[in-house]
């Protein structure tokens, strides 16, 4: 097996030459179970929207030349020939000189061109008088107005939320056509790990990276499949490696991936189909162990058994690909500057991501220090964090007040500014 460590930068490069991801296939489904997925196609409106030319007041309505010589002082009477509601066709057609009385969202009826709301207009019996004239059009939503037949509405690679799902739905469509969710494969390993709900025995860790990774991949789109935990014996990992690679598009191991007698996952990974293992050991820390392997096309992601570790790992090298596996566009960093409230250190020949919080001072400068529980082990090192600094391998240490890049973890990790 490897023994020379690559950079993070030379590894990306030998992932991008053995695999290149791309959506797994296309479905479609329900527009009820649409949300977060991403379109497949193109979405060509098949009618227009609204379908009618519709009042968008409570009034009547008008052919606007009628109601042109009318003001506040010398109102325009019209004729009232009928009403027109929400939900049905117009029953009347309004002729010179007549109005029909007509509520918001109701179809205009025909020989109408515009709408005068309630509040410029009095009536007596079936004589309406306008206070106010109107233009051709004025009140009035015209068909088509939202949205043409045949205009491109929505575009493939999309992602739908609830407002194109309200589109989708305005235009009658109950179906659409997105990419399929990636199948990610979860192995966890070790004798020290258990199944949470379980008795914790003396010695033994809940399993924790099965859950964090299973809530990563739904994060990026994928579909997690939880295998559960497998010994540290080459023939049941390795039978369960090729069940996880059967049963999905992409397999992620945790742990048995360092230099012990029983970290055996690259052995055991490389024996199973081409090219094998392509990364073993990244000069990076945390995630040193780190090892990708191509299996007959498919990746498997074998990531360190500390949490932070693994989980950092996942979001360098693993995230992106599962997004694109699941049609996703890739992703802008959110990053931004601060000042280092203390001297930050990188493990010697190693680029390292050192874990941080962001805090403001009185006068709205903000500052990064790091988490103080800094060790890869440490479950929570993650969960407190904002993001991460990161420490090129030639660089000495960070030095206090110096300006650095902060990688957040997401765009609600900024703290709260303080008021003014």
């Amino acid at each position: 097996m490897f023994r020379k460590l690559l950079s993070l930068d030379e590894a990306k490069q030998i992932l991008k030459q053995n695999f290149s991801p791309k959506p797994v296939g296309v479905e479609r489904i329900s527009l009820s179970e649409a949300h977060d997925r991403v379109l497949a196609e193109d979405v060509v409106a098949p009618m227009d929207v609204p379908p009618f030319d519709r009042s968008t007041v409570d009034g009547y309505a008008v052919k606007a030349v009628d109601t042109f010589d009318a003001d506040e002082d010398r109102p325009v009477a019209l004729k009232l020939c009928g009403q027109v509601n929400v939900g049905e066709p117009p029953s009347v057609i309004v002729e010179n000189g007549m109005t029909a009385e007509i509520v918001t969202g109701a179809p205009l009826p025909k020989g109408a061109d515009a709408a005068v709301m309630l509040e410029y207009s009095s009536r007596n019996d079936d004589n309406v008088f306008m206070h106010r004239s109107v233009s051709k059009g004025e009140n009035v939503m015209e068909a088509g107005s939202d949205i043409q037949k045949g205009e491109t509405i929505l575009r493939r690679d999309q992602r739908l939320s609830s407002r194109e799902i309200g589109v989708l739905a305005a235009l009658g469509l109950t179906e659409v056509d997105v990419y399929k969710r990636p199948r990610v494969a979860i192995l966890s390993t070790g004798a020290e790990v258990v199944e949470p709900g379980k008795p914790l025995p003396s010695g033994k860790i809940y399993d924790v990276n099965a859950y964090s990774f299973s809530a990563a991949v739904l994060e990026c789109g994928g579909e997690p499949i939880n295998l559960g935990i497998v010994p540290d014996d080459r023939n049941q990992l390795k039978a369960a490696v090729k069940k996880a690679l059967n049963s999905a598009d992409a397999v992620i191991t945790s742990g048995g991936v360092s230099v012990g007698p029983k970290d055996i996952i690259p052995q055991v990974v490389d024996t199973l189909g081409k090219p094998g293992v392509i990364i073993s050991r990244i000069a990076v820390k945390p995630g040193k162990p780190t090892t990708i392997a191509i299996v007959d096309g498919k990746p498997v992601f074998s990531l360190p058994g500390h949490p932070t570790s693994s989980l950092l790992m996942f979001h360098m090298l693993v995230r992106p690909i599962i997004r694109k596996m699941a049609g996703r566009p890739e992703e802008t960093p959110s990053v931004l500057k601060a000042v280092a409230a203390t001297r930050m250190f990188p493990a010697k020949g190693r680029r390292t991501f050192v874990m941080v919080n962001l805090n403001y001072d009185k006068t709205g400068q903000l500052f990064v220090s790091p988490v103080p529980t800094g060790l890869s082990g440490a479950i929570t090192t993650l969960a407190k964090a904002s993001g991460f600094v990161e420490i090129e391998e030639k660089q000495q240490f960070i030095d206090v007040g110096a300006e650095i890049n902060v990688h957040l973890f997401s765009k609600n990790s900024l703290p709260t500014q303080p008021s003014k």
